[in-house]
């Protein structure tokens, strides 16, 4: 019953949105009931998978050979497909009330549905061709949320979101082909699939081959050199930036890089090898890379977008340290990640809806006006600092305390690394937190009079966001302990 339960809750939201131009809804108001309606279905479905993770699998097409189309759900698996059950009914609220403004709704969410299902068909992979398949099936059907705006901007950023993903997806293959012909098995094994006897004496190959899949899979999540799409694609509405900065599409790319690294590849083969040296290099950079470049950005989204970008690579950091300990604290980065980011996104796009105010400078005040949005906004800010207390500083102590035990000098150049980011988290977070409460700075222009506090569809994800990271900051040992029972094995 579970398997089945597995193929439903990919392909609900699919159809359920391909549906959407032939249901005949006479109002907004049913069209909006119906949306949700099937996000709650479908969330309610996942996390039944949850409580008793089904122990078979369900191939839907085979090819040849070891190729198939099959979904399973394990430990990683769940923790991917249980973010996107909490975080994706609270994003379509939001969604209703920021995009009643905006044109061209109907297709906003019938592809924002659409790519629900097809997250969880990557979180639900059962090997690698099938995680292939529904990783580049994302990129199609987030292209249009890209360039949804349809001006310029929109369309330049589209352009460059495709090219990135395009060039990503080639590398990606590269490295898909590798596995499936110096594997034993296609499907993701805790420890790696590759037969030592088939590759002989092509280790140089198998570590440039490792390389390139892990620099294909991680242009989704904007490593350098590969950062330049995410700022661009801002220009997307807000309910759309925050699922693709917090779950549908970059956190999909470090679950991937998870994958081929501790299932497909290995992690035993490539500890402690130039190719592990290199991708560590990379990840250290970055995550001082997007910090700083967050500083200096004065656009309010592309300020968190850069956030964003730092912030991913501490989770391949974790990855990359290829330890069990450091896979728990990717994990963990990735789950709390996700509560803290999408947070601020929707606080940011609360201010946006509600002033038409996209500059640092232009919030002088506002947290006067807008108490209820920027308290929330300041709460995420802190978290992603890492103060102690709320979710941040716990998965930053766990990949902290992963890179000094692994005992390696790069690794503790990663330590230092987040040590910088975290001061430069504090400076441009903390720095939209004390504009918004400036004294003496309220603008009283006669347009903004009437400023105040979002109604309840977005406040309601904001205040279930705070309550989510004081709870994870305060009470995270049996969610760590779990993590750590995914990654031990691999």
């Amino acid at each position: 019953m579970k398997e089945i339960i597995m193929l439903l809750v990919v392909i609900l939201p699919v159809f359920s949105g391909i549906l959407m131009p032939m249901l005949p809804f006479r109002t907004r108001r049913q069209m909006l009931f119906y949306l949700e309606a099937v996000v709650c279905i479908n969330s309610v479905l996942v996390l039944m998978l949850l409580f008793g993770l089904p122990k078979g699998s369900l191939t839907l097409f085979r090819f040849t050979g070891n190729l198939s189309v099959t979904f399973r759900m394990d430990g990683l698996g769940a923790l991917f497909a249980g973010m996107a059950a909490i975080l994706w009914p609270l994003a379509m609220l939001y969604s209703f009330e920021y995009m009643k403004h905006e044109d061209n709704e109907g297709s906003f969410f019938l592809f924002y549905l659409i790519t629900y299902g097809v997250t969880l068909g990557v979180a639900l992979s059962e090997n690698i061709l099938t995680m292939y398949f529904f990783f580049e099936m994302l990129s199609l059907v987030t292209l249009p949320l890209v360039l949804h705006t349809r001006t310029r901007e929109a369309v330049l950023a589209a352009r460059t979101y495709l090219y990135y993903m395009l060039g990503g997806a080639a590398f990606a293959f590269i490295g898909m082909v590798f596995i499936l012909v110096y594997g034993t098995t296609s499907s993701f094994v805790p420890g790696g699939v590759l037969d030592a006897a088939k590759i002989g004496e092509k280790s140089l190959m198998l570590l440039l081959i490792y390389v390139l899949c892990f620099c294909g899979f991680s242009v989704k999540t904007a490593m350098w050199p590969f950062s330049a799409w995410l700022p661009k694609a801002g220009v997307a509405p807000t309910p759309v930036t925050a699922l693709l900065h917090a779950v549908a599409v970059v956190n999909t790319g470090a679950f991937a890089v998870m994958r081929v690294t501790y299932f497909s590849f290995g992690s035993g083969l490539l500890r402690g090898t130039w190719a592990q040296k290199l991708v560590m290099a990379l990840v250290i950079f970055t995550i001082v890379y997007g910090c700083s470049r967050a500083v200096k950005e004065t656009h309010l989204k592309r300020r968190l977008a850069w956030s964003t970008i730092s912030n991913l690579s501490y989770m391949l950091f974790g990855v990359v340290l290829m330890t069990p300990l450091g896979l728990t604290g990717a994990m963990a980065h990735m789950l709390f990640h996700s509560f803290m980011k999408i947070c601020s996104f929707f606080c940011v796009g609360a201010v946006i809806c509600e002033t038409d105010r996209h500059y640092v400078h232009e919030i002088n005040g506002l947290g006067w006006k807008m108490p209820k949005v920027f308290g929330c906004f300041a709460i995420s800010a802190l978290a992603l600092m890492g103060v102690p207390g709320l979710c941040g500083f716990v998965s930053k102590w766990n990949l902290a305390k992963a890179a000094v035990a692994s005992e390696m000098p790069m690794a503790y150049a990663g330590v230092a690394a987040l040590m910088i980011s975290a001061l430069l988290t504090a400076i441009y977070m903390m720095d939209i937190v004390i504009r918004a409460f400036s004294p003496g700075k309220v603008s009283h222009s006669e347009g903004e009079r009437n400023v105040r506090d979002s109604n309840w569809k977005m406040l309601l994800p904001l205040g279930i966001f705070v309550v989510i990271m004081f709870y994870f900051g305060l009470c995270s040992g049996p969610i760590i302990k779990l993590l750590t029972s995914f990654s031990n094995g691999c």
